[in-house]
C-alpha cells in the first residue's frame, strides 16, 4: 500500500543517532553530516518506489557532494517479515548500486520512530545546522522511472546549501509503508 509523507516541519532539529553501516562500523549523525547540508533517506531494497529512483538517487547524491551535502541512507524495515531487507541484502544492494553514501541499519526501528518516517523512500533534507528544510519527493517518479523528470530534491538541497532554507512548495514523497515489527 502506498503511503505519503506529511508536509515539511521547517526548522525541526534532526534527532541524533548511531547505527551500524554496511561497512560493519557504527556511524553517528554528527560524524556523517555535511558542512552545507545533510540528506537522510529512509529506504530499503525491495520497495518498487525505491528501485524506480535508486539510480537517480545515486547520481544526485554523488553530485550533491560537490555542494558540501552528505547523504545517509537508513533501512528500518522488519527483516524478519521482509528478509530481502536484511543486512546482507543491504550490503549487496549498496555495492551493486555503487552507493557513495553510508547505508545504515536501523534494526530496532528506533531511528525511524524518532524521525516519524512513514515510507520508503522518505527524504529529510537538513541545512548545515541540521534543521529540517525539505520533506518532499525526489521527483515525479513513482514505481516507473520518469527519465526527464525535474530534479526536485536535488534543486531543493542546493538551495538549502546556499540559503539554509528549503523551498516552501514541496510535493510529498510517496512509497511503500515502513515495515514495522509486530508488537
Amino acid at each position: 500500500m502506498a503511503e505519503a509523507v506529511s508536509i515539511c516541519d521547517f526548522g525541526w532539529s534532526a534527532p541524533v543517532f548511531s547505527l551500524k553501516g554496511v561497512d560493519g562500523e557504527v556511524h553517528s549523525l554528527g560524524e556523517l553530516s555535511g558542512p552545507n547540508g545533510t540528506l537522510i533517506v529512509f529506504m530499503c531494497q525491495h520497495c518498487p518506489y525505491v528501485t524506480a529512483i535508486i539510480d537517480k538517487l545515486v547520481r544526485d547524491t554523488n553530485e550533491l557532494l560537490d555542494y558540501g551535502i552528505h547523504t545517509i541512507g537508513i533501512n528500518s524495515n522488519d527483516s524478519i517479515s521482509y528478509p530481502e531487507d536484511d543486512f546482507d541484502h543491504m550490503v549487496a544492494f549498496s555495492k551493486y548500486k555503487n552507493f557513495s553514501f553510508p547505508y545504515l541499519w536501523d534494526e530496532d526501528q528506533d531511528v525511524a520512530k524518532l524521525y516519524n518516517a512513514v515510507c520508503t523512500p522518505d527524504f529529510f533534507g537538513f541545512n548545515k545546522n541540521l534543521e529540517l528544510q525539505y520533506r518532499g519527493r525526489l521527483d515525479q517518479t513513482k514505481t516507473t522511472n520518469v527519465p526527464d523528470a525535474e530534479r526536485e530534491l536535488f534543486k531543493a538541497m542546493i538551495q538549502i546549501s546556499e540559503t539554509k532554507e528549503g523551498p516552501r512548495q514541496q510535493i510529498a514523497s510517496m512509497g511503500c509503508s515502513i515495515k514495522w515489527k509486530a508488537g
